[in-house]
C-alpha cells in the first residue's frame, strides 16, 4: 500500500533556504550615512570629470614648474614674444620669460589663495552662524544688523578699498575676501543652528548640565559638517574668482609674486597681437571655477537624502 500522507523531508530543506536567506538579510549591517553620501556622489558623472580636471589642474601646477628648464622669473629677450613651441608651450612674454612656467606658478598662488580664503570665511561664519543662532535674542539682532550692514555695501567697492592698504602680499589677500566671504556661511550656519538646537539631543544635553559653548562644540557642529563641506567647496571657487578680480584691476598679488589673475591683467594689452597670453589664464581659470562647481553640485546632492540624481 503507497502511503500518500506528505513527506517531511520535502518541504524541509526549502523552508530552511528561505529562513536562512531571511536571517542573512537581517544580519545584512545598513550603509552608514558617509557610504549613502559616496554612493550619490560616485553617481554623478559630471562631478567625477570635475574631480579628475581638478586633480590634473593641481598636479600640473606643482608638477610642471619642476619639470621645466626654466625659472618662473628667468628672462630671455631673445626668444621673447613667442609663439607656443616645443621649448615653450605655452610661448613667452615680452620678456623672454616661460608662459608656461608662470601660468603653472600662477596656478599655485591661486589656489593657495583661495583654499586660505575658504577656510578662513567659513570659520568667521561657522563662529557667528552658531553664536547668533544658539543665542538668538539680542545677539542674534546685533549679528543681524551686522550682516544686512555689510551685504548693502557692493562687496568690490570693498575690496578696491581695503587692497590699497592691505598691499600685495598673498596672505593679506585672501583675510580680505575672507573677510566678505563670511557672510552667507553664517546665515547657513545660523538657520541649521536654530533647528537643531530644539532637537531632543541637545535639549538632553543641555539638561545634563552642559554649557551653551560645550553643546555648540560637541553637539551642533557635527551636524553642520556635511553643509559646511558643500559651502568650503562654493567657497574656493568664489575665492578665485574675487582674486582674479583684484589682481585684474591692479590691485591683488603684486609682482615678483604672481597669480593667473595677475598674468591676465599684465597680457591684457595683447589681446589683439597675442590673445594667447589672455585666453591660456583665462581657460585655466574658467576650468578650475567649473570643476569646483560640479564637485561642489554633487557633495550638495549627495548630503541631501531627498536629492535626486541627474
Amino acid at each position: 500500500m503507497t502511503d500518500l500522507s506528505p513527506n517531511p523531508s520535502d518541504s524541509g530543506p526549502a523552508m530552511d533556504r528561505t529562513d536562512l536567506a531571511a536571517l542573512e538579510g537581517l544580519e545584512e549591517k545598513p550603509e552608514s550615512l558617509g557610504r549613502q553620501a559616496w554612493n550619490r556622489f560616485r553617481r554623478h558623472k559630471l562631478a567625477l570629470v570635475g574631480v579628475a580636471l581638478l586633480v590634473l589642474l593641481i598636479a600640473a601646477f606643482w608638477i610642471g614648474p619642476l619639470l621645466s628648464p626654466y625659472g618662473v622669473g628667468e628672462t630671455n629677450v631673445v626668444d621673447n614674444n613667442q609663439g607656443p613651441s616645443l621649448a615653450h608651450p605655452f610661448g613667452t612674454d615680452p620678456l623672454g620669460r616661460d608662459y608656461f612656467v608662470r601660468a603653472m606658478t600662477g596656478g599655485q598662488f591661486s589656489i593657495r589663495i583661495a583654499i586660505l580664503t575658504a577656510g578662513l570665511a567659513t570659520a568667521i561664519g561657522l563662529v557667528i552662524g552658531s553664536i547668533a543662532g544658539y543665542f538668538g535674542g539680542l545677539t542674534d539682532s546685533v549679528v543681524g544688523f551686522l550682516v544686512n550692514a555689510l551685504l548693502s555695501v557692493p562687496a568690490i567697492l570693498v575690496l578696491v578699498v581695503f587692497s590699497r592698504r592691505v598691499g600685495s602680499n598673498p596672505t593679506m589677500v585672501a583675510v580680505l575676501i575672507a573677510g566678505l566671504s563670511w557672510i552667507r556661511v553664517s546665515r547657513l550656519v545660523r538657520a541649521q543652528t536654530l533647528q537643531l538646537k530644539e532637537q531632543e539631543f541637545v535639549l538632553a544635553a543641555r539638561s545634563a548640565g552642559a554649557g551653551p559653548f560645550h553643546i555648540i562644540s560637541r553637539h551642533l557642529l557635527p551636524n553642520l559638517f556635511s553643509v559646511l563641506l558643500v559651502e568650503v567647496t562654493l567657497l574656493v571657487g568664489t575665492a578665485i574668482i574675487l582674486e582674479s578680480t583684484l589682481s585684474f584691476l591692479g590691485l591683488g598679488v603684486q609682482a615678483p609674486l604672481t597669480t593667473l589673475g595677475t598674468i591676465v591683467a599684465d597680457n591684457k594689452g595683447a589681446i589683439d597681437t597675442r590673445p594667447s597670453r589672455v585666453l591660456i589664464p583665462g581657460f585655466i581659470i574658467t576650468m578650475i571655477i567649473l570643476s569646483i562647481n560640479f564637485i561642489g553640485d554633487a557633495m550638495r546632492d549627495a548630503v541631501d537624502p531627498k536629492a535626486g540624481v541627474e
